[in-house]
């Protein structure tokens, strides 16, 4: 055999020695990672039963991206957004999906997150219902009734922004404060004479009793983007998880959002409600998922600006300290 056969075979020897290291290293790594985040639970904060997060619960599809990564998951059920930053405040969830005015609440009650993707404009969100038969046909007839409200919710700012609307103030009406499954019973019963709330209680309350809808912020041109949140210190400690988070959701996002149908029969068939509620819940809600660009940030600012000057908040605040866009935009990459 020539000098220059044996120089090859053993230079081809030395790249697949290298080659195997390689993998083997790159196996080993990955059996390491996933050693180390085998403690490591993901906790979710959901509310409601329609919406891609409920979706995603439902097919499991977090549940299946963290698996691949060593990481478990587990569910937490809320009524509205403000308890979800209780839960955030203690530790108890990594990631939410709210409105605004909770996460202007969260910052002003000094919570440790961040706000790292917009889910929506909102301007469908959100709507002031009056009952069946309701003579009320106007924001400025609500004067001296009885509205009820999550406090602290979407709902609650948009409320002061329609009542400011009419040259109204909450002085000028009784604010009754109800979580949605104690609003929908007294409105049907006439313990209040309207409901602001937000989708799919909107939706819901129309085709179910006969409800109309007042007003919606659609109506009014009110911008107000809801947000994804997270726990800072999560975000810190795991940046790959929260970057992995993030494009689990637009996954299932896309899904939801090109298969309107399929997923409203799904829904309604799970959750023994009208397909038709469904589908207009889906088509009202508009889910995107976006960094927040200025459009959003300044919309953002102005509610927690006007929830300020009604005394809603006790201090200005400059919510852009909240905003962090860097894993949406290196999920968003990443998915290209």
């Amino acid at each position: 055999m020539s000098k220059k056969i044996i120089q090859f075979y053993s230079l081809l020897a030395v790249i697949l020695l290298l080659l195997l290291s390689g993998c083997a290293a790159a196996s080993n790594s990955e059996r390491t990672t996933k050693a180390e985040n085998k403690d490591i639970v993901v906790n979710i904060g959901v509310q409601g039963k329609i919406g891609i997060l409920s979706y995603a619960r439902e097919h499991e599809y977090f549940e299946k991206a963290f698996e691949k990564e060593g990481v478990k998951v587990k569910w937490n059920e809320f009524a509205s957004g403000p308890p979800h930053f209780e839960a955030l405040a203690s530790g108890r969830i990594d990631f939410g999906s709210v409105g605004g005015t909770p996460v202007i609440a969260g910052q002003s009650g000094n919570v440790d997150f961040k706000a790292i993707a917009v889910l929506s404009d909102g301007k469908k969100g959100n709507a002031i219902v009056i009952p069946k038969g309701s003579s009320i046909k106007d924001i400025k007839e609500l004067k001296n009734k009885k509205i009820g409200v999550a406090k602290g919710s979407s709902a609650y700012n948009f409320l002061y922004m329609a009542l400011d609307r009419a040259g109204l103030t909450d002085k000028d009406i009784e604010i009754i404060q109800l979580q949605p499954d104690e609003a929908r019973p007294a409105l049907d019963n006439g313990s209040i004479d309207a409901w602001s709330v937000w989708e799919p209680y909107i939706t819901t309350a129309v085709f179910q009793t006969g409800a109309k809808v007042l007003v919606s912020g659609q109506d009014l041109n009110i911008n107000a983007p809801s947000f994804m949140i997270a726990r800072t210190k999560f975000t810190e400690e795991h940046p790959d998880l929260t970057v992995l988070f993030l494009k689990t959701y637009e996954e299932v996002r896309q899904e939801y959002v090109e298969n309107v149908e399929e997923v409203s029969k799904e829904l309604a068939e799970s959750q023994k409600v009208d397909v038709k509620i469904i589908e207009t819940v889906l088509k009202n809600s508009d889910p995107l998922l976006s960094p927040t660009t200025t459009e959003f940030g300044k919309a953002h600012q102005e509610q927690a600006d006007f929830l300020y000057s009604v005394g809603g908040i006790d201090k200005k605040l400059n919510t852009s300290k909240v905003i962090e866009n860097k894993f949406i935009q290196q999920a968003l990459k990443e998915i290209k």
